[in-house]
């Protein structure tokens, strides 16, 4: 059965960020991080596979766990002491070194090659299996022939490319964030590297395809200056590198004629706090970092993303929307949304879950400039959290898939959550809003202070659902749901 697009594109309880998504035969997989809900670092969990056919982009498949993190010799029982930039003084007896974002690419044996680093290692992994979502075996580290690693770069969030030409992986890190062991390392931004067909042997040095911090200035990289998140794609003549850039909200690009690059800077294609888009300067959404990929499927292309719930960096959903490539083979930035794979707005019909909001602000909407911290390193403590603000959480209850029943909660005074976009038909509708706590709230179309379309008052402090009359509405609208009183969370919205 068809079902609606929605962002987040995979179910609430699972969180797989640094998203790149494939086409390989008649569906599309996508490979990424595995976040633990609620966690205390970047990617504590192991690769998990999800794929949906290219026809029914609202139905994910999970494939289930592809490659465990015990599988890499360094996490092994005993590590050879040879493995190439292994940094000693991360080791820690009964500590695994977590999986950080992968790429896969399709090798020139019709093999499936799954490329990683692990967290506080200086070394690019990879591992290999006959299906695109099967079980990976490790295969070996990237290396030269003679087993030494350049010198050069940080050797981190891989990107692979593999077509006629050759075998291209570009990696990096900011040079503005210096790991124990890593303080020679000369990173002047996103290198790239050829690879023998054996798909681990460098065959030539590594050259700088996207300028960081410390190269950017002069640069047409300046402004957005490469800081991680390797991504390479290839439409028509040109070549795509996708990044994240210092500011680590947003995914930049550059484009080149030949894998090889440099690649020409060209803007910014989603910030996930929409920062930029249309001039906007304020955030609609807390944001943290940011990673993904671009695909085609089926003649549309799409930017994959993610954002952040639990109101800190640990839990991030992987989103995705369309992007528009212009007849230069620009992308102009887009806006993230609710329905982003759905091929246009969700039917004002039907019950929504809350988590869906892709807008979620304060009276104070500086406040929403916080970036949620980075942080994850060894010795990390979770960040408190400010008493006041919203986010996407969710409680024990064994009547919701995985028995967690989501919901935005802290939805006080001048808290506005968000939806893009619902197509109304005009006819007269009644709107049921599930709350907790004491308040009252505003139903708006097109803007958080646009017209009213209905109002509501909530009085339990259980959860509760609330029905009041919905104004005659046609067309396509975002939906905004303000709190105007009081401090209320919010779990679903239905349209009658």
């Amino acid at each position: 059965m068809k079902t609606f697009g929605l962002n987040p594109y995979l179910p609430y309880w699972e969180n797989v960020p640094d998203g790149e998504p494939h086409v390989f035969g008649d569906r599309v997989y996508i490979f990424g991080s595995h976040d633990k809900q609620d966690g205390n670092s970047f990617c504590e969990e192991d690769y998990v596979g999800w794929s949906a056919s290219i026809n029914d982009l609202g139905n994910w498949r999970c494939e289930g766990v592809i490659y465990k993190k015990e599988q890499d010799p360094i996490n092994g029982a005993s590590y050879d002491k040879e493995i190439p930039a292994y940094d000693d003084a991360m080791d820690a007896e009964g500590i695994l070194h977590n999986l950080y974002a992968p790429d896969v690419a399709q090798g020139p044996d019709g093999r499936y090659y799954l490329y990683y680093a692990l967290d506080f290692v200086n070394v690019i992994s990879v591992a290999v299996c006959d299906t695109p979502a099967g079980q990976y075996e490790f295969l070996g580290y990237v290396t030269r022939a003679d087993g030494s690693v350049p010198n050069i770069g940080r050797w981190f969030d891989p990107a692979i490319l593999s077509e006629e030409s050759g075998n291209y992986l570009y990696y990096g890190f900011s040079p503005s964030f210096r790991f124990p062991g890593m303080e020679t390392l000369e990173i002047p931004g996103a290198m790239m590297v050829k690879l023998a067909d054996d798909m681990h042997t460098i065959i030539s040095e590594p050259v700088c395809v996207a300028n960081g911090y410390d190269t950017a200035k002069g640069t047409d990289y300046e402004e957005h200056p490469f800081f991680e998140a390797s991504s390479i794609r290839k439409f028509g003549e040109w070549y795509y590198f996708v990044y994240s850039s210092q500011q680590m909200h947003e995914l930049c690009y550059g484009m080149s004629k030949t894998p090889e690059g440099p690649f020409e800077y060209k803007g910014v294609i989603v910030s996930n706090g929409d920062i930029g888009y249309q001039g906007n300067e304020l955030a609609t959404s807390y944001y943290g970092n940011n990673h993904g990929g671009l695909v085609e499927i089926n003649g549309k292309h799409y930017i994959f993303w993610h954002r952040h719930t639990h109101g800190r960096a640990f839990s991030r959903q992987g989103c995705a929307d369309e992007v528009q490539i212009l007849e230069d083979g620009t992308i102009p930035q887009i806006e993230m949304t609710s329905c982003g794979l759905n091929d246009g707005a969700l039917p004002a019909r039907g019950k929504y879950e809350s988590y869906i909001a892709c807008h979620l602000t304060e009276a104070d909407r500086e406040k929403v400039g916080l970036v949620l911290g980075m942080g994850g390193g060894p010795g990390d403590s979770r960040p408190e959290l400010p008493e006041s603000m919203p986010y996407i959480t969710e409680e024990r209850d064994e009547n919701y898939e995985h028995g967690c029943k989501p919901y935005i909660c802290n939805m006080r005074t001048g808290v506005v959550a968000g939806f893009k976009c619902f197509e109304f038909d005009g006819t007269e509708r009644e709107i049921v809003l599930e709350l907790r706590g004491v308040g009252k709230v505003e139903v708006s179309v097109d803007a958080p202070d646009g017209k009213i379309v209905a109002e509501a008052e909530n009085t339990s402090e259980m959860w509760n659902t609330v029905s009041v009359e919905l104004k005659k509405t046609k067309g396509v609208h975002a939906l905004y749901v303000k709190c105007v009183d009081g401090k209320l969370d919010f779990a679903s919205v239905e349209m009658k």
